[in-house]
């Protein structure tokens, strides 16, 4: 199984880069989690859009979905200059309707309600689901290939529940919004400092910080964790690719 980070910022994008957007691949399958803004011109330095498999969504807050449209846009394009991609499954809860129903596009894209009390097997991977503690409904994901298993926590304030979920996980990809001298819980995010003491509980391989803060020094933050958190820590970077 392997990762690479497409966009990484939390909120929205810094100039010329992208907010969430990862792409895991295995078997020759690719499957896009979460299309923030600027993931699709970000993702087309790695594959084309017509080339995804699947796509999977955490929730429906901008910073992880306003591509979608044009990722829609673009199959569209690419089917009338003669390849035609068959329709796109777009992997996300129905708790939303309104923005469910936008999933569906044509024939271009086709929204399937993932159930949150239930596993997902989608091309080799075997996806289940948390419920995160955020402002609106989104859940975190446990992605397993291969025999090996990534988590992403997509976006949450810490939850004791996230340490069974990740338990043993050989990567885990950890939004990391505020420094660990602040608190994040009222805005559904974790601190550097709950991310690294995360990491540590649930005995995972890697840590990733992720859904990055638009201030401060972010190397800070891994040195914040790493107080919490003996294994290996990196900083998100766009185009960051890991074999897992």
């Amino acid at each position: 199984m392997k990762l690479t980070i497409i966009g990484h910022w939390g909120g929205y994008p810094k100039q010329n880069a992208a907010s969430s957007g990862y792409l895991v691949e295995h078997e020759g399958f690719q499957l896009l989690v979460d299309c923030g803004s600027g993931v699709l011109s970000k993702l087309q330095n790695i594959t084309q859009p017509e080339d995804l498999d699947a796509v999977t969504l955490s929730h429906y807050h901008p910073d992880h979905i306003a591509d979608i449209g044009v990722l829609q846009h673009a199959r569209l394009i690419q089917g009338f200059l003669g390849k035609k991609p068959p329709a796109l499954p777009i992997y996300s809860h129905d708790f939303d309707q309104a923005e469910f129903a936008k999933l569906t596009y044509k024939d271009i894209t086709k929204g399937i309600a993932y159930l949150p009390n239930e596993s997902l097997q989608v091309g080799p991977f075997h996806i289940a689901f948390l419920k995160t503690n955020h402002p609106v409904p989104c859940f975190a994901m446990r992605i397993e290939a291969g025999g090996k298993s990534l988590v992403y926590t997509a976006d949450s304030a810490f939850k004791e529940e996230f340490i069974p979920f990740s338990q043993n996980a050989d990567l885990l990809l950890c939004e990391c919004n505020f420094y660990g001298s602040q608190s994040g819980a009222a805005a559904g995010h974790m601190n550097s400092l709950e991310a690294g003491r995360f990491a540590e509980r649930a005995n995972v391989k890697q840590l990733i910080l992720t859904h990055l803060p638009h201030y401060g020094t972010l190397t800070e933050l891994v040195g914040e964790a790493s107080s919490e958190y003996t294994g290996i820590i990196n900083l998100a970077e766009e185009f960051m690719s890991i074999s897992i």
